[in-house]
């Protein structure tokens, strides 16, 4: 197959796609990845299966197709291809929750400087670094991460990526409880879909309809909640995104719970924690497992409840995902404190305090955590956070905690 027939086929598969005949496009693609003879065809195929099973959650697969694309770039001896193909390799490994490979990958990404082109990938690079720490509860790293991710877009004029980066950040202020700033991030990027997003996917306001649903339902505005995550799901059933259905499962779990409508939530957890064990979304079982311990708190059934904490205890801990372990040392708090069980109350108070120092989840002003509930936090340029409280209170001109200027640009 030469150089001409592998664009026109190419360019066929991503017509069947766009059309949602996805796998028609995957046997056209790879029928062109096994008959041509022309590498830079071959790099470009194996983007586009690498994106399709993105999409699909087939994230082995991603893998798989990221890893012979490396070996492609490699023959083709172009820094672009390199530096694209590790992304995606990056990209695949933060899919697949293994959050240092990712960012091992990210850093060698940005070491590969000097073209046009991987400049402008620095911004998806620095997101997907973003993602990565947000994954292991680094948050100052993750923030910092985002904020380069966000300013990349700016100078870029680069919706998309804007689009991405604060959904991102939507994520990343839910996590830490500042439920304002977790729906004003995705209300941004859903106002960008209406206004730029006429060519692109619609997985963009399928993604940020799923997290302005989150934000909803931690405020407790749970018709809005439920209207957001119904648009969600309706596209990622469209489109078969497996992944997004089973954010937005989870999401609809929730927001039963927060009704006390167990009976209802149960099945939806359930059915999440299904597509979410069959993509290898360990994060997300974590989080359907915390919903489910909830649930069975509510309904008093404590040594249920503690059997869903090991079970999410154990891919906190192979993940290295410390908020994770912290959530859980908090619920074993509450339910050994009804038990009256004091040797294992105190044990999880203790392991719930070094949780909170590793992850410094406190103001460096008044001392007291972050996270525990919904607070206006203000972050500085160096991306220490704080309650917005004490930053107006105290007018600190240096960052308690690294005594840098508090001059804080942008928005975030």
């Amino acid at each position: 197959m030469g150089q001409d027939q592998t664009k026109q086929q190419i360019e066929k598969g991503l017509h069947l796609y766009q059309s949602n005949q996805t796998e028609k496009a995957l046997r056209v693609w790879m029928r062109v990845l096994e008959k041509s003879a022309d590498p830079a065809g071959r790099f470009r195929v194996l983007g586009c299966l690498i994106t399709a099973h993105a999409e699909m959650g087939r994230y082995k697969d991603m893998l798989k197709f990221a890893v012979v694309q490396i070996d492609t770039a490699r023959e083709l001896e172009d820094p672009d291809y390199l530096t694209e193909s590790y992304l995606n390799l990056a990209r695949s490994n933060e899919k697949l929750c293994e959050f240092q490979k990712t960012i091992s990958y990210c850093k060698t990404c940005l070491n590969m400087q000097g073209t046009t082109v991987s400049l402008q990938l620095n911004g998806q690079v620095s997101l997907s670094m973003g993602n990565a720490f947000l994954g292991l509860s680094i948050f100052q790293k993750a923030l910092e991460c985002f904020e380069k991710a966000l300013r990349y877009a700016h100078n870029n004029d680069d919706k998309m990526l804007e689009c991405r980066v604060c959904c991102s950040l939507g994520n990343f202020y839910t996590q830490i409880k500042d439920y304002e700033k977790a729906l004003f991030f995705p209300c941004k990027a859903a106002e960008l879909v209406n206004d730029y997003g006429k060519g692109w996917s619609l997985k963009y306001r399928a993604m940020s309809q799923y997290h302005m649903a989150v934000a909803y339902q931690k405020l407790g505005r749970l018709a809005d909640a439920m209207d957001c995550c119904e648009e969600s799901m309706k596209i990622a059933l469209q489109h078969g995104d497996r992944p997004l259905q089973a954010l937005c499962l989870l999401c609809f779990a929730d927001i039963h719970r927060s009704r006390k409508d167990v009976q209802t939530a149960f099945p939806r957890y359930d059915s999440s924690m299904s597509i979410m064990t069959e993509i290898g979304n360990r994060l997300g079982l974590i989080q359907v497992l915390l919903g489910v311990t909830k649930c069975w708190m509510i309904q008093k059934e404590l040594d249920k409840a503690l059997e869903s904490i090991e079970k999410a205890q154990e891919l906190a801990e192979g993940l290295g995902n410390k908020l994770g372990l912290l959530k859980l040392h908090c619920l074993c708090e509450r339910i050994y404190r009804t038990k009256e069980q004091q040797r294992e109350l105190r044990d999880h108070v203790v392991k719930f305090h070094e949780c909170v120092e590793e992850m410094e989840l406190y103001c460096g002003m008044c001392g007291e955590s972050i996270g525990e509930k919904n607070n206006q936090l203000q972050a500085l340029p160096c991306s220490h956070f704080f309650h917005l409280k004490c930053l107006q209170t105290n007018g600190t001109r240096g960052c308690p905690n690294c005594r840098r200027l508090s001059v804080k640009p942008g928005y975030v």
